[in-house]
């Protein structure tokens, strides 16, 4: 069975690292073979083509420039005749408004991977709710709850993210040594990491200032890990910079930009902190923590909420008097740190195993084969 994925690839987040690992991991359930259409050549293309996935590109795809739009169409009526899919999985809500037509046109099945909670006001959400999808797979049960909104009537499954295990690494508390000496962190330091996108509702600036209270407290380091990639993120970047000098913490807070290594920040860290002030749908982040046997710390809100207990981490409210008596509660008591850390890697595989999620989609395509797509 060939199953085809749309998705813009021109950004890098969660939805992109997981499209990387279904091609990463696709030779796990060998009887569904994953092709992937892109508008934009970057980073995803790049990695795709790395895991052995050439992506398909239709061509550089903006709203606000129809001819563009029509060109990726009509790239994707050519894919879809010569291709013999036995589904296409329009991810997000663009590429089911701009390409869930062209696919129901031509008699394929279509799914809507439902990545972000909907509202039902955005232009997007309105257009694409003129195609509804044979079937709906969401992230998490937060983000189904908002699936109404837009797709009152959809079937839907849900499926937390794949999220794969990496590799054993021979003499590892060697390179957390070395890593932590070039990232200024003592081994005797309490390492506090935060790996995410520069978005203001990531709680960067939550974090900043529950730190701030922590001054006093002698033996911790954060590393703040992820690139701004759009002119706003520059500029809410700066902004944390100046926040984290204005309070003291030049010294102890340190910025990392854009990382292609963070199994190597996490293995090297001691505590992974995301004090998110708006809901996450799922959070890849967090279940990469948990692997890496962190204690996770987040505000309760969202799918995180569906990812960590209390046998792996602190789910904590959105303000920073409890974020900082928490971090001081962790940084002061390693067995605390040890235990929560231990329960880490059963709670990720027992949510995102790749070879368990494959075979449930395998499962929900083929059901949705035989059952044919809508006139």
């Amino acid at each position: 069975m060939r199953v085809l994925h749309i998705y813009s690839g021109n950004l890098y987040g969660g939805i992109e690292a997981f499209l990387h690992t279904v091609a990463r991991t696709q030779g796990l359930q060998p009887g569904v073979q994953h092709e992937f259409a892109l508008c934009f050549e970057g980073r995803l293309a790049r990695e795709l083509r790395e895991a052995g996935a050439e992506p398909h590109l239709l061509g550089a795809t903006r709203v606000g420039r129809p001819l563009s739009v029509w060109r990726a169409r009509s790239a994707l009526r050519a894919l879809l005749r010569r291709g013999g899919y036995g589904a296409v999985i329009c991810h997000a809500i663009w590429p089911q408004a701009l390409f869930g037509p062209v696919v129901r046109a031509a008699g394929v099945p279509l799914v809507f991977y439902q990545h972000d909670a909907l509202n039902g006001r955005h232009w997007l959400e309105r257009w694409a709710r003129v195609t509804e999808p044979d079937l709906v797979i969401t992230n998490s049960r937060y983000s189904a709850g908002t699936l109404g909104r837009v797709y009152p009537r959809a079937a839907w499954k849900l499926a937390y993210y794949p999220v794969l295990a990496p590799a054993p690494e021979g003499g590892r508390d060697g390179a957390r040594a070395r890593l932590r000496a070039e990232l200024g962190a003592h081994e005797q330091d309490v390492v506090i990491v935060q790996t995410s996108r520069m978005e203001a509702w990531k709680g960067q600036r939550l974090l900043l200032e529950a730190l701030g209270r922590l001054r006093q407290v002698p033996g911790w380091r954060a590393w703040v890990a992820g690139g701004a990639q759009r002119p706003e993120e520059e500029a809410y970047l700066e902004g944390l910079r100046a926040q984290a000098n204005g309070l003291g913490l030049g010294e102890r807070v340190r910025f990392l930009g854009q990382r292609s290594d963070v199994p190597r920040l996490l293995r090297a860290a001691d505590i992974h902190c995301q004090p998110n002030l708006g809901a996450e749908p799922f959070g890849i982040a967090f279940v990469e923590a948990l692997q890496a046997e962190l204690p996770v710390v987040t505000t309760a809100m969202g799918g995180p909420l569906e990812i960590v207990d209390a046998s792996c981490g602190v789910l904590v409210p959105p303000e920073p008097g409890a974020l900082a008596t928490t971090l001081r509660r962790l940084i002061e008591d390693p067995a605390l740190r040890a235990q929560l850390g231990k329960g880490g890697p059963a709670r990720a595989e027992a949510l995102s195993d790749p070879r368990a999620y494959l075979c449930e989609l395998e499962d929900a395509l083929r059901s949705l084969t035989e059952a044919g797509p809508r006139a």
